[in-house]
């Protein structure tokens, strides 16, 4: 092989190494930015993030394609936090703080994986006119996602947002006395008209009982499966 040759090689692989960190960059730019349009009760722009066909788990049901997820979002989450309107709103708290991500591209770049943390902080102002019914004055959550992404057009968009809510807790008597005001969906829409299209196989148990999460990587020293 000739230097020339060598050169060449190299120089396509840094650059191969140097495209896989800007699509790690943008995914993890899309996904906080999911979190900070959540926060703010955004919904309009929370649907447009995702690809047309694409999918949220949540609760233990599937919302498949742009339709569904404005109905999780808009039907229930925006008449249920807001009343109908966009956010943010007077004394209403919904801070979705994401962090520890772990990202994977795959080597054609088309598509990707991603594993974050959520806390949440929540609630609403004793100034404020409404409350959500049944929703704690005020309260924490955490959650896991384990999430496909999708380049179309040369732009990331989420394919799959699957996210578990793993606990929650009302602020005055902590997670150790609360049993989570969320629990897992049992019928899907039109039956229920806030509900899934699908209900997932298996039910995720909610807090205080755990549902792991399964993890799209391997050991990183060992190289072994996690999923055991």
């Amino acid at each position: 092989m000739s230097e020339i040759e060598m050169l060449r090689q190299m120089v396509e692989k840094l650059t191969h190494r140097v495209e896989i960190l800007e699509d790690i960059n943008a995914i993890r730019r899309l996904h906080f930015a999911y979190g900070y349009l959540i926060d703010y009760c955004r919904y309009d722009d929370v649907v447009q993030l995702f690809a047309e066909d694409g999918e949220v788990v949540f609760l233990s049901g599937i919302y498949r394609g742009h339709a569904s997820i404005a109905r999780l979002y808009k039907t229930w989450f925006q008449q249920f936090f807001t009343q109908g309107r966009e956010g943010p709103e007077h004394g209403f708290l919904l801070d979705h703080f994401q962090m520890q991500d772990i990202i994977t591209v795959s080597d054609d770049r088309r598509t990707a994986r991603g594993r974050f943390r959520a806390m949440l902080a929540g609630g609403s102002h004793e100034s404020r006119g409404y409350k959500p019914p049944g929703l704690p004055d005020q309260f924490y959550e955490a959650g896991v996602y384990e999430n496909e992404y999708v380049r179309e057009n040369g732009v990331w968009k989420i394919k799959r947002l699957d996210y578990v809510v793993e606990w929650q807790a009302e602020y005055e008597k902590g997670w150790a006395h609360t049993v989570s005001h969320l629990q897992p969906f049992t019928k899907t829409y039109p039956e229920d008209p806030k509900g899934p299209d699908e209900l997932l196989p298996v039910k995720r148990l909610a807090w205080p009982e755990r549902s792991g999460v399964r993890f799209h990587y391997a050991h990183p020293v060992t190289g072994r499966s996690l999923n055991r």
